[in-house]
């Protein structure tokens, strides 16, 4: 069990502009990640050293936005302003989580600019919509080479996130220590003062430190 990634939902300007506006606060640039079909979605992602990446998603105008938890959530935070969504813990073996949380993964998909298709199972979206502190689970179907972390370059990493919580009710969730998943991640847990859920991201960048 480790973080996967970060997921940002795009505020009212739209996906570009939101990629544009923070890769313009790290001095970098996000990359086209494609449409998620299943989920009505699509993303722009910043690979991350360390296994890791963040992912900027907005809602497509699209049936499956409104039928997918996934779309539901990306839509509802967007509603909101945009900001940050949520995190995404990556296990070996998704079936353990599947019979923790007693019901079925499903199948997620994601077609890259270059034709790539990307594979994975995910499970656990519900529980974020209700109470955003909690990550949601995926199982990479496609092999390392492809994941969305492998182009990074060692110049961008996770420095901190600050996540407004309960660590106790949050390792209840994961069914272990919510350390496990976290413990290459400097983590700043915050009383919530409203709704809980990641409160920034502290990305290292070749300029110094950037909180977004």
């Amino acid at each position: 069990m480790r973080l996967d990634h970060v997921s940002f939902a795009a505020g009212p300007d739209g996906l570009a502009s939101t990629a544009q506006r923070i890769g313009g606060l790290l001095g970098t640039e996000f990359v086209d990640g494609g449409v998620h079909p299943r989920f009505g979605t699509r993303n722009m992602i910043l690979p991350l050293s360390g296994g890791t990446y963040m992912e900027i998603v907005e809602v497509l105008d699209h049936p499956a936005s409104d039928k997918a938890p996934f779309g539901q959530a990306v839509r509802a935070r967007s509603a909101l302003g945009g900001g940050w969504l949520g995190w995404v813990v990556s296990v070996p073996d998704i079936s353990t989580v599947e019979a923790r949380l007693g019901r079925e993964a499903v199948k997620g998909n994601r077609h890259r600019p270059d034709g790539t298709e990307l594979l994975w199972k995910q499970i656990g979206v519900h529980g974020l919509i209700s109470d955003p502190q909690l990550p949601f689970f995926i199982h990479w179907d496609s092999p390392d080479d492809l994941h969305p972390s492998s182009t990074a370059t060692g110049d961008f990493s996770l420095g901190c996130l600050e996540i407004a919580g309960d660590p106790q009710r949050v390792s209840e969730w994961l069914g272990e220590t919510v350390e496990a998943p976290l413990e290459d991640v400097k983590v700043e847990w915050v009383a919530p003062n409203g709704t809980p859920g990641i409160v920034a991201a502290q990305i290292q960048t070749p300029n110094g430190l950037v909180r977004i």
